[in-house]
């Protein structure tokens, strides 16, 4: 179905809804005002008719004939469209619409009360609208009660509220064919951009197909947008094509890579069973050379293996898996691992505590682990002992609350035309016995927590290079995060790629 067909079809339903709902308020103030109008007419007619029945009564004490015959006409003639009954001495005096004689007036009504026919024993069907009052005269001796009753039909308010009924549904009925054709035609109109919109699509397909969305503004903001979602869907179809192909490429760049990264270890690891299994007797000094050989070949394989496998968990790592970690702890426990694994270390290190990050556990504790044992590893002193200062303070300056890391060591430093080109993947200087993806994970690491990393020299001048980690500081452990958004192919590009300041 169209969409200007169901349009019309809503209106037509919807607006005699609205003109029914809204004929119903209106309706119950009508008869609000109907029944005042009723009560205030009631209300001036009784100051008539008890002027005239006191007049009456009056008469007909002071004995005067002519007089009370007067009155009593007076009386009959004003009480024409308003129903009168007086209890004078004698008589009864009943005069204007007469009602059911089973109803029953009531003993007080100084305000004008309503008396439906099936409630008081009337059979008729009309309501009625009573007062009553107390005539009284200078002579009277008759117990307290009301002797002067005035009553009105409610005839024609029921009439004019059945009238006014009749048209409102009238007029509800006749709203919704005219509705619906009227939002039909108008829709119908409002629809053609989106139908114009619908044919120039329609024959675009990404991939058959080079052409591509031409839109021109039709000055409907939904119109527009959604061609602006089209094209933007489109752009994102050519670039994820584009990645994808990249991806490819990039795939087997990096297998040939880190093929032959492996290749190397394995071919030396080969090498050296070899001379084991031919030389059997070989003295105990070339034997522990050899086994000391295989050790060392065997644990950057496996820390290449590692590598690869903590950089691939960083490129497929979910949102859900962040949570508020205090990265004092997590500085504190790579230190104490370190120092465990390496006691010739010496470490000072400065924490500031408290200092929440919404961070993944094992991503950022990989990424503390490898700025420490690349300090280690490539930062000792002249005299070959490997010192170590770790400090973790929040950024004194304003702006947004950051916690800052840094790691000195007293190395040869790292020369500033180097300084980028060591995030790079199977970067590594000759002496090096990494498998070149430490830094890598590093920046990885520091780009998933959205934060940045630097090398710097020593600021006392002393021979040493800083590394320096900001992190911004969320402070509330129950915080939303969602991953940046960033191209998270580590293990096929570099940090400069990116974006990540080094």
């Amino acid at each position: 179905m169209r969409l200007s067909t169901r349009i019309a079809l809503s209106a037509a339903v919807i607006v005699p809804l609205l003109v029914l709902a809204t004929n119903y308020l209106l309706l119950g103030w009508f008869a609000d005002d109907l029944r005042a109008a009723q009560e205030r007419q009631l209300r001036s007619r009784a100051t008539v008719l008890t002027h005239n029945a006191q007049a009456f009564l009056k008469a007909v004490e002071a004995n005067h004939p002519v007089i009370a015959e007067n009155a009593r006409r007076r009386l009959i003639a004003s009480a024409l469209d308003v129903g009168v009954r007086l209890n004078a001495p004698g008589e009864v005096i009943s005069a204007g619409p007469r009602h059911d004689p089973e109803l029953r007036l009531p003993a007080e009504a100084v305000r004008p009360v309503t008396l439906a026919s099936d409630d008081s024993g009337g059979s008729d069907g009309t309501n009625w609208l009573v007062m009553s009052r107390r005539i009284t005269t200078p002579n009277d001796t008759a117990p307290n009660g009301p002797n002067l009753w005035m009553f009105s039909p409610d005839t024609a308010y029921r009439t004019q509220l059945s009238l006014m009924r009749q048209r409102l549904v009238t007029v509800a009925l006749l709203s919704a064919p005219v509705t619906g054709a009227i939002a039909w035609a108008i829709a119908s109109r409002a629809t053609w951009p989106l139908r114009l919109l619908q044919r120039r699509a329609s024959g675009l397909d990404p991939r058959i197909t080079a052409l591509r969305l031409d839109h021109a503004p039709s000055r409907v903001p939904e119109v527009d947008d959604l061609a602006r979602t089209l094209e933007t869907v489109l752009a994102r179809y050519d670039e994820q094509a584009a990645r994808t192909g990249e991806a490819l490429d990039t795939a087997r760049s990096f297998a040939a890579t880190a093929s032959h990264e492996l290749r190397t270890p394995l071919m030396s690891m080969r090498t050296n069973l070899d001379v084991l299994s031919e030389y059997p007797d070989l003295d105990g000094a070339d034997r522990d050379a050899v086994l000391h050989d295989l050790g060392s070949e065997h644990a950057r394989l496996l820390g290449l293996l590692v590598m690869l496998r903590t950089l691939a968990q960083g490129d497929l790592v979910e949102a859900d898996a962040f949570t508020p970690l205090d990265l004092a702890e997590v500085v504190r426990t790579s230190v104490s691992d370190l120092h465990r694994a390496h006691p010739d270390a010496e470490l000072s290190v400065r924490v500031t505590g408290g200092l929440l990050v919404h961070a993944w556990h094992e991503g950022l504790r990989s990424a503390v682990d490898n700025l420490l044992a690349n300090a280690w590893t490539h930062g000792r002193a002249k005299d070959g002992r490997a010192r170590i200062e770790v400090s973790l303070h929040p950024v004194p300056d304003a702006g947004p609350p950051t916690a800052v890391l840094t790691v000195d060591d007293h190395g040869r430093g790292v020369p500033p035309a180097r300084r980028e080109e060591i995030f790079q993947r199977f970067h590594r200087s000759q002496d090096s016995p990494g498998s070149g993806l430490g830094l890598t994970l590093v920046a990885q690491q520091i780009a998933l927590h959205q934060g940045g990393i630097e090398v710097r020299d020593r600021p006392d001048g002393a021979p040493g290079a800083r590394f320096e980690v900001r992190l911004p500081v969320t402070g509330i452990r129950d915080v939303q995060h969602t991953l940046p958004l960033l191209r998270r192919d580590w293990l096929t590009t570099t940090a400069q790629e990116h974006g990540l300041p080094v």
